[in-house]
């Protein structure tokens, strides 16, 4: 299995800071079916992490280049 990066923009719901977490996930085909596969991923993420809401979210795979620290 190839490994994606789940790129994840989080906003406080206090005071609304937004900032962008990236998280590697694993991957079972393409950048598309990432998009789905992610999303229980996500919903438990959130309940881990009841302080933000998740804005929006994208796969991109680790070597693109997509800007991450």
């Amino acid at each position: 299995m190839d490994m994606v990066d789940l790129i994840v923009m989080v906003c406080a719901l206090a005071g609304g800071t937004c900032e962008e977490k990236h998280m590697l996930f694993e991957s079972h085909g393409s950048l598309a079916q990432c998009m789905v596969e992610a999303q229980p991923y996500l919903a438990q993420w959130i309940g881990d992490h009841p302080d933000v809401r998740v804005k929006t979210w994208r796969c991109a795979w680790p070597d693109s280049g997509t800007g991450k620290n």
